[in-house]
């Protein structure tokens, strides 16, 4: 995993990036809990389409996600490859399917861009900006918009 500091700025905010197909994306590292490998999931009835099941993280039941259909996108065919990022949002603690984590980013807000003007109501509900690092174009989620407190009691 590379490092990478955003104009060597010391009081920046730390996002860890990660990728779902060829698109980028990042969360505020400190709702992660861990990062761990692919585990099946065992299938909830009338859980949302995009909550593929729950897990047993150490004794608790753990809900999954997948992130690429929350967010709109085909579903992911979950590999070995794939990784889940367990993430608090809100009360909540939720693993997120994504297909890797890939860096870990130090910015501030004179970083982050505004979501562009074409994107739908939705998206501008969850994406907070993008950050354009050495060429990649990486959107920064907000999971708290992204599951709001209704739906996370769902799951």
């Amino acid at each position: 995993m590379t490092t990478y500091a955003v104009k060597n700025l010391t009081h920046g905010r730390e996002l860890i990036a990660f990728r779902i197909g060829e698109q980028e994306f990042c969360v505020n590292i400190m709702s992660v809990r861990e990062i761990r490998g692919w585990t099946p999931a065992t299938s909830m009835p009338h859980a949302p389409p995009y909550v593929l099941g729950v897990i047993n993280l150490r004794g608790a039941v753990l809900p999954i996600v997948d992130l690429s259909l929350r967010l709109g996108m085909k579903p992911a065919e979950p590999t070995v490859r794939h990784v889940i990022i367990v993430a608090q949002v809100g009360p909540k603690v939720v693993g997120l399917l994504v297909d890797a984590v890939s860096d870990i980013l130090t910015v501030t807000n004179e970083n982050i861009q505004p979501t562009p003007d074409i994107a739908n109501e939705t998206e501008k509900a969850y994406a907070r900006g993008i950050l354009a690092i050495e060429g990649r174009m990486i959107c920064l989620i907000e999971l708290d918009s992204l599951f709001p407190h209704t739906e996370s009691e769902a799951a």
